[in-house]
């Protein structure tokens, strides 16, 4: 049963997760998160001394020439998965398009009505978002040795695929916040809220759902987590005058310049980036549940480079792109197969030890409901009335 917000402290030996200095310093847990991280990037080094050389098989490809990739992923992020693959498919180049998730849903969809295909994959975090347009029937579906070896959680009809693990993170500044304060679980960030206007007001954040398809998802996932909670937290930061972002970066740029104390909800895979290399960062992980979420992505149906976008797609599911995925953005593969980077041992580890708060989004159906734009609208309306400053 979901933790209802009050005043019970933390049992001795219950663990507060939080990122660090680029690495998983996991009270209560030990060192198992920060030495899977530390196997999948080692593994990385492995996997790509075993890259399987180039065949027949892109040929094709190579007469397309190119392969279209519209991505709700920062480039600067994914340029060494770029490169990677370009240098395992000479002649066949990435024009990639980063943009946000609700800005890529709409364009993939004003492109479909006016008969224009630009994408060749579509790749995003917005995972309803995703399946909607696969639902909607924008997608192809694909068949490989890769698709194979996901878990049957990450494929849905054969056109959506889950690419990697992503938590949803608190990210706060270290030389605003003293440890002992640092929220270790949704109650716990009510409580902050709750005895610290002062130090909070006007500076603490979260993604705009209106603005963000991240932020839609994860709100609303987080609404059907624990609803009680949920909303007593947001009207907490709408009384503390909330911001809301339409990107993660943003927030990451205000929380390391000391503009903002705290953001919630960022996708841990950006904050631990950003943390690796910038000491005013901390990233925490709430131990009463973390949602975590899988990057989909899919091939358009009517794509113009149908074999360059099935080798993209490959690429990012094989056990080489896994590892770079892995290293780069410091993520779990959402592969289990043995050959996959240390998967196996990464996500033993992660199941066992996080198991009662690790709660990942499922691919499929159940993910459309908040595309239902009456259900939408009235999450909005009440998002809006919870976020209103009590001044207005």
């Amino acid at each position: 049963m979901p933790q209802q917000p009050g005043s019970r402290k933390r049992k001795a030996g219950m663990p507060r997760t939080q990122w660090e200095n680029g690495t998983v310093n996991c009270r209560g847990v030990g060192g198992w998160l920060r030495s899977a991280l530390s196997f999948v990037a080692l593994a990385a080094v492995m996997a790509m001394a075993h890259a399987e050389p180039i065949g027949d098989r892109l040929a094709q490809a190579r007469e397309e020439g190119v392969v279209v990739v519209y991505a709700a992923a920062d480039l600067d992020v994914v340029k060494p998965v770029v490169e990677d693959f370009e240098a395992l498919h000479p002649g066949v180049r990435v024009e990639y398009h980063d943009m946000q998730s609700a800005e890529l849903y709409a364009r993939v969809v004003d492109e479909a009505r006016r008969g224009v295909v630009g994408a060749d994959v579509v790749w995003s975090s917005a995972m309803d978002l995703q399946v909607k347009l696969v639902n909607d029937g924008h997608a192809q579906p694909h068949r490989s040795a890769e698709t194979a070896a996901l878990p049957r959680w990450a494929v849905w009809k054969d056109e959506a695929f889950g690419t990697t693990y992503e938590p949803a993170a608190i990210v706060y500044n270290k030389r605003l916040l003293a440890e002992a304060d640092v929220p270790d679980s949704h109650a716990g960030l009510i409580r902050l809220l709750d005895r610290a206007p002062a130090q909070l007001r006007g500076r603490v954040a979260t993604y705009d759902p209106e603005r963000s398809g991240l932020g839609l998802l994860l709100h609303t996932q987080d609404a059907q987590a624990n609803p009680i909670v949920f909303w007593q937290l947001v009207r907490g930061m709408g009384q503390n005058g909330l911001e809301q972002h339409a990107v993660s970066a943003d927030m990451l740029d205000r929380v390391a310049a000391g503009k903002l104390v705290l953001a919630y909800n960022v996708l841990g895979s950006y904050a631990h980036r950003r943390a690796r290399n910038d000491p005013a960062l901390g990233v925490a992980l709430p131990r009463d549940y973390t949602l975590v979420l899988s990057r989909v992505a899919f091939i358009a149906r009517g794509a113009r480079h149908p074999a360059a976008a099935r080798l993209w797609l490959d690429h990012l599911l094989s056990t080489r792109g896994q590892a770079l995925l892995a290293a780069n953005l410091g993520l779990l593969p959402v592969r289990t197969d043995a050959g996959t980077a240390g998967a196996d041992s990464a996500a033993a580890l992660l199941h066992q030890n996080l198991q009662h708060a690790f709660r990942p989004i499922r691919i499929g159906s159940g993910l459309l409901a908040y595309q239902d734009q009456a259900k939408k609208q009235a999450f909005l309306r009440q998002w809006d009335a919870e976020t209103r400053p009590l001044s207005e």
